[in-house]
């Protein structure tokens, strides 16, 4: 949260609010747009095949009326005695040639059935007699027609027609061939064979007008061959996709499929041609047929317009709504900067004001509850430290007493008057002053006063100086600070040391205030876990306020950044460092 700027800080609800507002824009939009293209491209395309599917009907009916001619002329052959002789009989050379004569004439009539097509006709008979009505038309000779798969297959299936297709290399021509086995009606005895050859390119005329750049039409046998397209590069090619398309459209409801062909998306129709026992296939190429429909760009740039104008309402409507949900979050966020004591406002939303209503009340309580707390504190500090200051050992004024008495009996005037004097200061500074806290100034000469009280009961066997800083005489302390470590340091620390120093020294050290009384003394052991002493003390002789005391009056009032800390070794001496506040009246 740290690296977070402060003007998005408070802005949470409205930044989660806003991205998920957009992401949800955004994910509707783009469904919509795609949804919408793609709904189009469908209709269009179920529009466009629909059309195409007539055209296709229209292609098939073309070939229907070529094989109904066809067919037609087949009977007619069949149906002929005189060619049924021709091809059957035994006849000399002068015969023969009057029987082709005859098949002459015979094949001129039949042919007129086909001559709306430029087809050739060739019957050849079981007596090896054949004839063609053009043979430049289709070039095959007999010996290459007596082993081509044509005639292979043609037998096969006796009483059907069937279509074939024949390459002739030497002229790069290719042939739709229609044949069929000439045989007797009654008895089945096969008498020949006939053949109907029509030139790929005028096969090709039956759908040629309805082809375009783009919108292809294949004649695809079985094998996947195809026999005839208005692609005239790939004739002859087996591509057996086609095939197992034919099979999914036959299984498709719309029928129609979209599918990948040529290296390209295409929209492909088929229609079987029972007759011929092949499949017509309609390829159209999608973006051609589809790309000038549909305005992609058009329908996206309209959608982006669309998000855009959504976004800046979202924006301007969810802004409208959190500004003063994110003012309430700010204006709490900084409440501690000014103490707690300034209220957040209560405008916005009916949410907003309940919120800042009751925070209000909130800090109002608390303010409350902290100036109690803080009296109670306060009063109960002045209690203590009016009781401390009543528990002044009374040892030590009888000591003190009867050490000023023996002064008197031995006639020692003027040390008697500074030793009263003495007592007399010291007891109104502990006594009779009841305020928390005393000046550096102040407490020094309290120091100093109770020093002349020992010095002049116990002698000078222990000297005590004193190295204050004159900028902080001012300075404020809590009352009794110094003295208690005084008064270690005066009867604890030198019992096994015959004489040695106490020095008090004050100085501010940046912000702080900084406290030390320094002897040079037998010391003692501090535990390394504490800054306070891990042995026990006697109670104090002049006042109640031991050590701990001191350091939990410390914290108390300034905080847990202040205390005392003590530093000592056995035979070490002892060092007593107190931190404080720079404080002034």
């Amino acid at each position: 949260m740290k690296f977070i700027p402060d003007r998005f800080k408070h802005n949470g609800l409205f930044i989660v609010m806003f991205s998920i507002t957009v992401m949800m824009i955004i994910t509707v939009s783009v469904t919509i747009t795609l949804t919408t293209i793609r709904m189009s491209e469908q209709f269009f395309i179920e529009r466009f095949s629909i059309t195409n599917s007539k055209v296709m009907n229209q292609v098939k009916e073309s070939f229907a009326t070529f094989n109904y001619s066809v067919v037609i002329a087949s009977n007619n052959l069949l149906q002929s005695g005189t060619i049924k002789r021709i091809l059957t009989d035994e006849e000399s050379n002068a015969e023969k040639m009057s029987s082709i004569y005859n098949l002459g004439q015979q094949m001129k009539r039949i042919k007129s059935n086909l001559d709306a097509y430029e087809v050739g006709i060739l019957v050849m008979g079981k007596n090896g007699l054949s004839y063609a009505t053009d043979r430049s038309y289709w070039s095959i000779t007999d010996a290459e027609l007596k082993t081509s798969n044509i005639i292979d297959n043609t037998f096969k299936e006796p009483k059907k027609l069937i279509y074939q297709h024949d390459i002739r290399e030497e002229k790069n021509s290719r042939f739709i061939v229609a044949s069929r086995v000439l045989l007797e009606r009654i008895n089945g005895t096969v008498y020949g064979s006939m053949y109907f050859a029509i030139d790929e390119s005028e096969f090709r005329k039956f759908f040629t007008s309805y082809t375009s750049p783009g919108n292809n039409v294949f004649v695809v046998d079985k094998q996947g061959v195809i026999v005839s397209s208005n692609q005239t590069k790939l004739i002859g090619e087996q591509e057996k996709d086609l095939v197992r398309y034919a099979a999914k459209i036959e299984k498709s409801s719309d029928h129609y499929i979209i599918e990948n062909f040529m290296g390209k998306d295409q929209i492909i129709l088929m229609e079987y041609l029972p007759s011929f026992d092949m499949y017509l296939f309609n390829v159209i190429d999608k973006e051609k047929a589809i790309g000038n429909l549909i305005d992609k760009k058009a329908i996206v740039l309209i959608s982006m317009g669309i998000v855009f104008v959504a976004l800046i309402i979202v924006f301007l409507a969810s802004r409208r709504l959190t500004n003063s949900l994110s003012r309430l979050v700010k204006q709490i966020a900084n409440t501690s900067k000014y103490n707690f004591h300034q209220h957040v406002s209560e405008t916005g939303t009916y949410e907003t004001r309940k919120i800042g209503n009751a925070f209000n009340s909130m800090l109002d309580e608390l303010h409350e509850y902290v100036d109690q707390l803080v009296q109670s504190q306060k009063q109960q500090r002045n209690a203590e430290l009016a009781a401390l200051q009543q528990q002044i050992n009374p040892h030590f004024l009888y000591n003190t007493l009867t050490s000023i008495k023996f002064m008197v009996l031995q006639g020692g005037k003027e040390e008697t008057e500074a030793t009263i004097n003495a007592l007399i200061s010291l007891l109104q500074n502990t006594i009779g002053n009841v305020n928390e806290t005393n000046t550096i100034m102040q407490e020094v000469a309290n120091l100093k006063n109770y020093v002349l009280i020992n010095q002049k009961r116990y002698g000078n066997r222990i000297k005590v100086n004193y190295f204050v800083a004159s900028d902080c005489l001012e300075y404020q302390i809590p009352k009794l600070i110094l003295q208690p470590f005084m008064e270690n340091s005066f009867f604890h620390a030198f019992n096994q040391k015959d004489q040695g120093f106490i020095n008090i020294l004050v100085w501010q050290e940046g912000d702080s205030l900084i406290c030390e009384v320094v002897d040079n003394g037998d010391g003692m052991e501090v535990s390394q876990d504490s800054s306070l002493p891990k042995m026990k003390r006697k109670q104090q002789l002049f006042s109640g306020i031991g050590v701990r005391n001191v350091h939990d009056r410390i914290q108390l009032i300034y905080g847990e950044l202040y205390g005392v800390v003590i530093t000592s070794g056995l035979g070490e001496g002892t060092k007593v460092r107190i931190t404080l506040p720079t404080t002034k009246m």
